[in-house]
């Protein structure tokens, strides 16, 4: 294993990782003026996110199995492309049917990049993988964050007709990818010395890896759940512009990228489940303090919400290619896009909720969802590491 990270490649990788979640982010941001102009229903929109998210997702895992056995790096750039040419025909579709088509492209281009630019994220963190892995999702969570910075303002000046402009970025970013493969393909090793290698170091380990990813999937719920919800509940509930929610949750979004860079270092000196099993418990009080806010109190705790939620990203992504050394692709293919999918599919119901009951209602089941997760992180192994650490330290006081 090469020691270093390397920089230009780390680049190259968590820039397309921004431009491809830069395509997911703007779908919450497009949502307010969709259920406007468009007389969307709670309900109609979610079923967009629900759209995005599975379709970025559940078919991850298929890539992620191709990819351990066939490496395709060509799919990073198109994956790029069809995720910018979806989005942006979101805002010119004609009727609801051809959005929800053009939102299924979009997510599909995303699954196609995610695995294979997370297993080459891999090869070039070098031995700090939870660090380099931590620059890598920061990437995606900038492109979130700047998705409603970018299109809100867009929206507001040309109206929903101006969505297409958002294509030239992931159709440039995708012609960098391109260019860059060569290097990037040089930090690729063998599939069969991966595969041996990891296996003679430990087997998979799929009971842990299962439990990590139903973590993935309740946090996840309360991740899409926020970023649906949190732009709403600041129109119809705190009676606040569109253009002033749009701006909350880029705030939310910019927090989130933040605690990436910081929850990935911290997982390498600290431990992987000692930072997942913080960063849970502290979410469901920070989210019932923020509904008892006002709009700029509220705004301000929402940074604090998304860098604690969004911290650990990088560190599960490690912990399911730890759990699962010699399938790695399908590792990043899960806690990268499938169990991600269940935290859409967990929007779409509370959009039903929120139909039913208020957005209220709906943000305080939100709040409850790491209580879910911190019981399922509890039942994970020790990390190896501190494990091997702590037997070490009687020793080494004897001697």
């Amino acid at each position: 294993m090469r020691e270093r990270l390397d920089r230009r490649g780390m680049a190259v990788l968590s820039g397309g990782h921004l431009t491809a979640d830069l395509c997911q982010g703007a779908l919450p941001a497009l949502l307010p003026f969709l259920i406007s102009q468009r007389g969307y229903s709670y309900g109609a929109a979610s079923a967009l996110v629900l759209a995005a998210t599975v379709s970025s997702s559940v078919i991850q895992p298929l890539f992620g199995h191709l990819s351990d056995r066939h490496s395709m790096p060509w799919l990073m750039p198109i994956g790029l492309l069809l995720g910018g040419v979806g989005i942006g025909l979101v805002g010119v579709m004609p009727n609801y049917a051809l959005t929800f088509a053009a939102i299924v492209v979009s997510g599909l281009g995303v699954a196609a990049f995610q695995p294979e630019a997370s297993r080459f994220a891999n090869y070039v963190s070098g031995a700090r993988r939870a660090t380099g892995m931590s620059y890598f999702s920061v990437g995606g969570n900038l492109g979130f964050a700047l998705g409603p910075a970018i299109v809100t303002p867009l929206v507001l000046l040309l109206g929903l007709h101006g969505t297409p402009v958002i294509t030239l970025i992931p159709a440039g970013m995708a012609l960098v990818v391109l260019l860059q493969l060569p290097h990037l393909v040089s930090f690729r090793v063998g599939r069969h010395s991966a595969r041996t290698g990891a296996q003679g170091l430990r087997p998979d380990a799929w009971g842990p890896f299962a439990r990590l990813a139903a973590v993935v999937a309740a946090r996840s719920v309360l991740y899409f759940g926020l970023m649906t919800f949190v732009p709403l509940y600041f129109v119809h509930d705190l009676h606040t512009s569109k253009g002033s929610a749009g701006v909350v949750l880029t705030l939310m979004l910019l927090g989130g990228a933040a605690g990436t860079l910081v929850g990935g270092p911290a997982a390498d000196r600290y431990g992987r489940r000692q930072v997942l099993l913080v960063s849970m418990a502290l979410v469901a009080p920070l989210v019932a303090i923020m509904l008892a806010l006002s709009p700029v109190a509220a705004a301000a705790l929402l940074v604090v919400v998304g860098a604690t939620t969004v911290a650990t990203f990088s560190v599960t992504v490690v912990m399911g290619q730890e759990y699962l050394p010699s399938r790695i692709g399908i590792a990043s293919g899960v806690t990268l896009g499938l169990s991600i999918g269940l935290g859409g599919v967990g929007a779409a119901l509370l959009g039903l909720l929120a139909d039913a009951t208020g957005l209220h209602t709906v943000l305080w089941t939100i709040a409850a969802m790491p209580i879910i997760a911190v019981a399922l992180v509890l039942t994970l192994p020790a990390d190896r590491r501190r494990a091997r650490v702590r037997r070490a330290a009687p020793a080494t006081a004897r001697s």
